[in-house]
């Protein structure tokens, strides 16, 4: 599913239009990328937890030289699914 498809299933079941749904869904994206860059915790109960996790910094190769390489430390998003998300 996108996110025009995700729109549509939101407007036929919350009985909103398109314009509606669109505006509902892309305030809640907006609202979870914003929690999440300024690294808030965003749990949604039965769907989901999303958090920020730094990964450490460790060594690679670089594939076109052989050369080993020092990748530094990033922070990254996680997601962690809920209970009711299970298959």
């Amino acid at each position: 599913m996108n996110k025009t498809e995700l729109i549509a299933k939101v407007a036929e079941t919350a009985g909103l239009s398109k314009v509606d749904a669109k505006k509902a869904v892309e305030a809640t994206l907006g609202a979870i990328a914003a929690a999440v860059k300024s690294e808030e915790k965003v749990a949604l109960i039965g769907f989901g937890t999303f958090s920020v996790n730094t990964r450490a910094a460790h060594q690679g190769v670089n594939p076109a030289t052989g050369a080993t390489i020092t990748i530094p430390e990033k922070k990254v998003v996680k997601f962690k699914a809920g209970a009711d998300l299970a298959i």
